[in-house]
């Protein structure tokens, strides 16, 4: 197996990263988070989100981030969509890419968006119309693709039945997440194996969270198996809501530097992307998540 020349990086650190933060954080400040984050060689941010603030009180101004946010030629700005009216509030915004999600689980599926798999399906038809008509791209999400925190495992049978039926309704790409982070790469490569059989490598990215230590190297294993697309978060910002106390997502800073180790190029300038997370680390007044920011920052001090 060989390792892509190349790897681009979804950075969900101002979405995914900051929706569980008790604290309020203005919109400026997530703004300038954004900003740092594409000065630092990212080109895919994920943005904000139009879910309803009555569930997600974090994400309630991420009109105002987009409003406010300087863009730049080339640089994906999304927007994570639950349905048809977070969708248009989306366009209002110009956000120049959706995301879309559902779940591997049923019983995931019903306590995160109170419907079934099938019932989300449909709720996402009309957004993915819609964008067609628009001529956006729209990224798919498939939460619990090896664990579930109430089924426990998944099979990996149905993580492909969910993918694929994304790709058919009109998603570019999908996201295979292991929303709680009990992933190996055993398990990993087990899943992304029954994917690969009916989508295509170019077609599949990985969102692995860190709850056991495994990020890491389940990454490596979905690069061995061709996998390029890879989502993570400044600084590991994230928690994992279903495992108290967890860690969430890998940190980006640990994937660059793994990515440069290997000679995968990632366009990002890992000194600029530690910078970023210690700004939004300093902001939050919390500790940073990447151990290469902490390793990196000690050594200059």
């Amino acid at each position: 197996m060989t390792f892509p020349t190349a790897v681009r990086i979804v950075e969900v650190g101002p979405r995914d990263g900051l929706q569980n933060e008790k604290q309020p954080i203005e919109p400026s400040v997530k703004v300038e988070l954004i900003e740092r984050l594409v000065d630092a060689g990212l080109t895919y941010i994920e943005a904000g989100s139009f879910v309803s603030p009555k569930w997600v009180p974090q994400m309630a101004g991420s009109d105002d981030v987009f409003a406010q946010v300087k863009r730049k030629d080339n640089i994906t700005y999304a927007a994570l969509t639950p349905n048809l009216k977070g969708f248009e509030r989306a366009i209002e915004v110009n956000a120049n890419e959706v995301a879309v999600f559902t779940a591997a689980s049923e019983a995931f599926n019903q306590k995160n968006t109170n419907c079934s798999i099938a019932d989300s399906l449909e709720r996402i038809a009309p957004m993915i119309a819609a964008a067609k008509a628009k001529g956006l791209p729209v990224r798919g999400y498939v939460s619990c693709v090896v664990g579930c925190p109430y089924e426990g495992d998944i099979k990996p049978e149905k993580v492909k039945e969910v993918a694929v039926k994304l790709i058919e309704m009109g998603c570019y790409e999908v996201s295979l997440g292991d929303t709680i982070g009990v992933g190996t790469p055993a398990s990993v490569k087990a899943m992304l194996s029954a994917c690969l059989e009916a989508i295509p490598a170019d077609k599949l990215a990985v969102h692995l969270h860190d709850t056991y230590g495994q990020a890491l190297a389940n990454i490596y294993a979905a690069l061995e198996m061709g996998i390029a697309v890879v989502d993570s978060s400044v600084a590991g910002l994230g928690g994992c809501p279903y495992a108290k106390g967890a860690s969430g997502n890998v940190a980006t800073e640990d994937v660059v530097y793994m990515l440069n180790g290997l000679g995968i190029d990632s366009g990002v300038d890992l000194e600029a992307l530690i910078q970023a997370g210690d700004f939004i680390c300093q902001q939050l007044n919390r500790g940073n998540g990447s151990k290469v920011a902490n390793a990196l920052l000690a050594k200059c001090q």
